[in-house]
Protein backbone atom coordinates (compact mmCIF):
# COMPACT_ATOMS: atom_id res chain seq x y z
CA UNK A 1 0.00 0.00 0.00
CA UNK A 2 1.62 3.48 -0.93
CA UNK A 3 1.73 6.18 1.33
CA UNK A 4 -0.44 8.60 -0.75
CA UNK A 5 -3.79 8.21 -1.87
CA UNK A 6 -3.39 11.32 -4.97
CA UNK A 7 -5.03 9.29 -8.06
CA UNK A 8 -6.61 5.58 -8.47
CA UNK A 9 -4.23 5.16 -11.11
CA UNK A 10 -1.55 4.65 -8.28
CA UNK A 11 -3.81 1.81 -6.88
CA UNK A 12 -3.68 -2.25 -7.79
CA UNK A 13 -6.73 -3.73 -7.42
CA UNK A 14 -5.65 -5.19 -4.04
CA UNK A 15 -5.43 -1.75 -2.82
CA UNK A 16 -8.57 -0.96 -3.56
CA UNK A 17 -10.02 -3.92 -2.34
CA UNK A 18 -8.12 -3.62 1.22
CA UNK A 19 -9.53 -0.06 1.49
CA UNK A 20 -12.76 -1.35 0.86
CA UNK A 21 -12.70 -4.21 3.31
CA UNK A 22 -10.90 -2.06 5.84
CA UNK A 23 -13.77 0.79 5.49
CA UNK A 24 -16.42 -2.10 5.77
CA UNK A 25 -14.74 -2.99 8.88
CA UNK A 26 -15.14 0.88 10.32
CA UNK A 27 -17.91 1.01 9.41
CA UNK A 28 -19.46 -2.02 11.29
CA UNK A 29 -17.61 -1.26 14.11
CA UNK A 30 -19.32 2.47 14.37
CA UNK A 31 -22.60 1.24 14.12
CA UNK A 32 -21.81 -1.50 17.09
CA UNK A 33 -20.26 0.66 19.19
CA UNK A 34 -17.29 -1.01 18.88
CA UNK A 35 -13.91 0.83 19.92
CA UNK A 36 -11.93 1.72 16.40
CA UNK A 37 -9.95 5.20 17.63
CA UNK A 38 -6.92 3.97 15.76
CA UNK A 39 -5.77 7.63 15.17
CA UNK A 40 -6.17 8.58 18.99
CA UNK A 41 -3.87 11.78 18.81
CA UNK A 42 -3.32 12.09 15.16
CA UNK A 43 -3.82 15.26 13.72
CA UNK A 44 -5.25 15.86 9.59
CA UNK A 45 -4.24 19.21 8.19
CA UNK A 46 -7.26 19.44 5.76
CA UNK A 47 -6.24 22.13 2.63
CA UNK A 48 -9.40 23.74 0.94
CA UNK A 49 -8.45 25.79 -1.75
CA UNK A 50 -12.17 24.45 -3.05
CA UNK A 51 -15.35 24.97 -1.30
CA UNK A 52 -17.41 21.89 0.49
CA UNK A 53 -19.84 21.01 2.43
CA UNK A 54 -19.45 16.78 2.05
CA UNK A 55 -15.55 16.58 2.05
CA UNK A 56 -15.16 19.21 5.18
CA UNK A 57 -17.92 17.13 6.90
CA UNK A 58 -16.82 13.43 6.24
CA UNK A 59 -13.49 14.35 7.04
CA UNK A 60 -13.90 15.81 10.21
CA UNK A 61 -16.51 13.80 11.27
CA UNK A 62 -14.19 10.27 10.12
CA UNK A 63 -10.91 11.98 11.87
CA UNK A 64 -13.34 12.64 15.41
CA UNK A 65 -14.81 9.11 15.06
CA UNK A 66 -11.42 7.61 14.81
CA UNK A 67 -10.10 9.04 17.76
CA UNK A 68 -8.59 11.71 15.80
CA UNK A 69 -8.29 15.48 15.06
CA UNK A 70 -9.44 17.27 11.51
CA UNK A 71 -7.48 21.32 11.48
CA UNK A 72 -9.04 23.11 8.69
CA UNK A 73 -7.21 25.60 6.57
CA UNK A 74 -8.63 27.52 3.97
CA UNK A 75 -6.47 28.49 0.95
CA UNK A 76 -7.70 32.28 1.49
CA UNK A 77 -6.57 32.39 4.58
CA UNK A 78 -3.37 30.37 4.95
CA UNK A 79 -0.03 31.19 3.46
CA UNK A 80 -0.79 28.74 0.42
CA UNK A 81 -3.03 30.84 -0.63
CA UNK A 82 -0.65 34.15 -0.51
CA UNK A 83 1.62 32.01 -2.88
CA UNK A 84 4.09 29.99 -0.65
CA UNK A 85 5.50 27.58 -2.49
CA UNK A 86 3.86 23.84 -1.72
CA UNK A 87 6.80 22.17 -1.22
CA UNK A 88 7.37 25.03 1.85
CA UNK A 89 3.53 23.88 3.18
CA UNK A 90 4.35 20.74 2.63
CA UNK A 91 7.65 20.70 4.93
CA UNK A 92 5.85 22.95 7.89
CA UNK A 93 2.88 20.52 8.09
CA UNK A 94 4.72 17.09 7.80
CA UNK A 95 6.12 19.06 11.42
CA UNK A 96 3.45 19.65 13.07
CA UNK A 97 0.42 17.22 11.42
CA UNK A 98 0.57 13.43 10.69
CA UNK A 99 -1.54 13.76 7.44
CA UNK A 100 -2.51 15.89 5.10
CA UNK A 101 -5.91 16.61 2.92
CA UNK A 102 -5.88 19.09 0.15
CA UNK A 103 -8.90 19.53 -2.16
CA UNK A 104 -7.62 21.95 -4.77
CA UNK A 105 -7.53 22.85 -8.81
CA UNK A 106 -4.52 21.51 -10.42
CA UNK A 107 -3.72 17.63 -9.42
CA UNK A 108 0.16 18.68 -10.23
CA UNK A 109 -0.43 20.56 -6.64
CA UNK A 110 -1.48 17.37 -5.11
CA UNK A 111 1.48 15.56 -6.43
CA UNK A 112 3.99 18.22 -5.49
CA UNK A 113 2.65 18.08 -2.14
CA UNK A 114 2.92 14.39 -1.73
CA UNK A 115 6.87 14.35 -2.98
CA UNK A 116 7.57 16.92 -0.20
CA UNK A 117 5.91 15.41 2.33
CA UNK A 118 6.89 12.55 4.53
CA UNK A 119 3.36 12.48 5.64
CA UNK A 120 0.60 11.01 3.99
CA UNK A 121 -1.11 13.21 1.38
CA UNK A 122 -4.81 12.27 0.37
CA UNK A 123 -6.47 14.17 -2.62
CA UNK A 124 -9.54 15.25 -2.08
CA UNK A 125 -10.73 16.61 -5.76
CA UNK A 126 -8.72 17.99 -8.23
CA UNK A 127 -9.93 18.99 -11.45
CA UNK A 128 -8.06 15.49 -12.90
CA UNK A 129 -9.68 13.15 -10.29
CA UNK A 130 -11.67 12.89 -7.14
CA UNK A 131 -10.34 9.02 -5.81
CA UNK A 132 -11.92 9.76 -2.26
CA UNK A 133 -15.90 10.16 -3.60
CA UNK A 134 -15.39 7.08 -5.83
CA UNK A 135 -13.74 4.33 -3.38
CA UNK A 136 -16.96 5.38 -1.28
CA UNK A 137 -19.32 4.48 -4.54
CA UNK A 138 -17.63 1.85 -5.19
CA UNK A 139 -18.07 0.52 -1.13
CA UNK A 140 -21.91 1.28 -1.62
CA UNK A 141 -22.11 -0.54 -4.77
CA UNK A 142 -20.44 -3.44 -2.74
CA UNK A 143 -22.82 -3.08 0.02
CA UNK A 144 -26.01 -3.66 -2.28
CA UNK A 145 -24.21 -6.16 -4.73
CA UNK A 146 -21.94 -8.14 -2.58
CA UNK A 147 -18.95 -8.13 -5.81
CA UNK A 148 -17.96 -5.73 -7.86
CA UNK A 149 -16.22 -7.80 -10.54
CA UNK A 150 -18.74 -8.62 -13.82
CA UNK A 151 -20.93 -5.58 -12.94
CA UNK A 152 -21.76 -2.86 -15.59
CA UNK A 153 -21.26 0.53 -14.68
CA UNK A 154 -22.81 3.74 -16.96
CA UNK A 155 -21.73 6.81 -16.72
CA UNK A 156 -23.53 10.05 -18.18
CA UNK A 157 -22.24 13.50 -18.44
CA UNK A 158 -19.13 15.29 -19.26
CA UNK A 159 -15.94 13.43 -18.87
CA UNK A 160 -14.84 15.25 -15.38
CA UNK A 161 -13.06 14.31 -13.05
CA UNK A 162 -15.85 11.88 -11.68
CA UNK A 163 -15.48 10.04 -14.95
CA UNK A 164 -11.88 9.61 -14.89
CA UNK A 165 -12.40 8.20 -11.35
CA UNK A 166 -15.20 6.04 -12.18
CA UNK A 167 -13.52 4.93 -15.22
CA UNK A 168 -9.85 3.67 -14.04
CA UNK A 169 -11.80 2.20 -10.54
CA UNK A 170 -14.42 0.51 -11.91
CA UNK A 171 -11.70 -1.35 -14.48
CA UNK A 172 -9.54 -2.03 -11.67
CA UNK A 173 -12.00 -3.84 -9.85
CA UNK A 174 -13.19 -6.02 -12.97
CA UNK A 175 -16.42 -3.83 -13.74
CA UNK A 176 -17.70 -3.29 -17.42
CA UNK A 177 -17.92 0.53 -17.86
CA UNK A 178 -19.70 2.42 -20.73
CA UNK A 179 -19.38 6.34 -20.70
CA UNK A 180 -21.81 8.65 -22.74
CA UNK A 181 -19.85 12.11 -23.53
CA UNK A 182 -20.71 14.34 -26.38
CA UNK A 183 -18.01 14.92 -28.10
CA UNK A 184 -15.68 17.15 -27.48
CA UNK A 185 -16.29 16.06 -23.76
CA UNK A 186 -14.01 13.28 -23.42
CA UNK A 187 -12.44 12.46 -20.53
CA UNK A 188 -9.08 12.89 -20.17
CA UNK A 189 -6.25 11.53 -22.31
CA UNK A 190 -4.18 9.45 -19.59
CA UNK A 191 -7.65 7.75 -18.65
CA UNK A 192 -8.47 6.75 -22.30
CA UNK A 193 -5.08 5.63 -22.37
CA UNK A 194 -4.90 3.41 -18.87
CA UNK A 195 -8.51 1.99 -20.20
CA UNK A 196 -7.15 0.73 -23.80
CA UNK A 197 -4.10 -0.67 -21.87
CA UNK A 198 -5.43 -3.75 -21.17
CA UNK A 199 -7.14 -6.55 -23.36
CA UNK A 200 -9.17 -7.62 -20.43
CA UNK A 201 -10.72 -4.05 -19.81
CA UNK A 202 -14.27 -3.78 -21.11
CA UNK A 203 -14.89 0.17 -21.77
CA UNK A 204 -17.04 2.02 -24.17
CA UNK A 205 -16.88 5.53 -25.16
CA UNK A 206 -20.21 6.43 -26.94
CA UNK A 207 -22.13 9.78 -27.61
CA UNK A 208 -25.78 8.22 -26.59
CA UNK A 209 -26.62 6.08 -23.63
CA UNK A 210 -25.76 2.80 -23.65
CA UNK A 211 -29.14 0.31 -24.02
CA UNK A 212 -29.91 -1.00 -20.68
CA UNK A 213 -27.45 -3.09 -18.92
CA UNK A 214 -27.74 -5.33 -15.71
CA UNK A 215 -27.04 -3.01 -13.65
CA UNK A 216 -25.57 0.67 -14.27
CA UNK A 217 -24.64 3.90 -12.19
CA UNK A 218 -26.40 6.88 -14.47
CA UNK A 219 -25.01 10.23 -13.01
CA UNK A 220 -23.76 13.40 -13.79
CA UNK A 221 -21.01 15.81 -12.54
CA UNK A 222 -22.08 19.06 -10.86
CA UNK A 223 -22.47 22.08 -12.53
CA UNK A 224 -19.33 23.16 -14.79
CA UNK A 225 -17.91 25.76 -12.77
CA UNK A 226 -17.78 23.71 -9.97
CA UNK A 227 -15.64 20.65 -11.80
CA UNK A 228 -13.37 23.45 -14.01
CA UNK A 229 -10.91 25.46 -12.40
CA UNK A 230 -11.12 27.58 -15.77
CA UNK A 231 -14.38 28.39 -17.75
CA UNK A 232 -12.54 27.76 -21.12
CA UNK A 233 -12.74 25.51 -23.49
CA UNK A 234 -16.46 23.56 -24.60
CA UNK A 235 -19.56 25.56 -23.18
CA UNK A 236 -21.16 23.53 -19.95
CA UNK A 237 -23.38 20.67 -20.92
CA UNK A 238 -26.96 21.35 -20.61
CA UNK A 239 -28.95 19.85 -17.34
CA UNK A 240 -28.93 15.84 -17.76
CA UNK A 241 -31.74 14.23 -15.89
CA UNK A 242 -29.65 11.45 -13.60
CA UNK A 243 -30.69 8.37 -11.87
CA UNK A 244 -28.79 5.84 -9.66
CA UNK A 245 -30.12 2.29 -9.66
CA UNK A 246 -28.93 0.20 -6.92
Amino acid sequence: MQKDLLKLLDLSKEDIIKILNTADQLKYSQKHGLVHDYLRGKTLAMIFEKNSTRTRVSFETGMYQLGGHALFLSGKESQIGRGEPIEDTARVLARYCDGIMIRTFHQEEVESLASHSHIPVINGLTDFCHPCQVLADLMTVREHKATLEGLKLCYIGDGNNMANSLIVGGLKCGMEVSVACPAGYDPDPQVLAFAASQPDFKFSLVRRRPPGPTWSLLTCGPPWARRRSVPSGPPPLPAIRSTTAL
